[in-house]
């Protein structure tokens, strides 16, 4: 391994080590020492700018982190970080009262190809389904936020899984009663 690869591999290594006590510090001592770790990568790097992100809105500035996560999407974040930016963006989105942008945002994610996405990132696709329930729900497209929880806990649940999945597809198309 070189040193560029083994001081990446150090670095992730902090990250997440740092991001497994998040509870143990203050909401600004954490910033700072995410933004330490940055530093590292420069004010250019995707996955910094990720972390930066994923630091302000853990500790209650989606504003801030929506501007962490576009550049860091602008860049061309790419894996796992790249759909987690995505589901993270949109979620702040939502939370800033922008549930219309999350929407099109994850709509955009749900439609991506399993082909074009690695096993972690396909496992992320519950969490795609969640986020974007929340948002259509937020819009007032009730029904389809329903769809898609029911349809995204179908195949989690022990029985009943073809059933419920079926019941969240009916959603779609039967009447709703108004």
């Amino acid at each position: 391994m070189d040193d560029e690869r083994a001081g990446s591999a150090g670095w992730e290594e902090r990250v997440a080590a740092l991001w497994e006590t998040v509870d143990a510090y203050g909401p600004e001592d954490f910033r700072a020492r995410i933004a330490e770790l940055a530093a590292e990568r420069g004010d250019a790097d995707a996955p910094a700018l990720f972390e930066l992100g994923a630091a302000h809105d853990s500790t209650g500035l989606p504003a801030e982190a929506v501007t962490y996560y576009r550049r860091a999407l602008e860049l061309g974040l790419t894996g796992l970080r790249r759909r987690r930016a995505v589901i993270q963006l949109a979620s702040s989105l939502r939370n800033l009262g922008r549930p219309d942008r999350s929407v099109e945002l994850l709509t955009t994610e749900r439609d991506l190809p399993d082909a074009r996405l690695d096993a972690d990132e396909r496992a992320l696709a519950p969490a795609v389904d969640a986020f974007l329930a929340l948002a259509l729900a937020d819009t007032g497209r009730d029904r389809e936020a329903a769809s898609l929880a029911l349809g995204a806990l179908a195949p989690l649940l022990p029985r009943y899984n073809r059933s419920l999945a079926h019941y969240a597809r009916a959603l779609l198309t039967a009447p709703d009663g108004s």
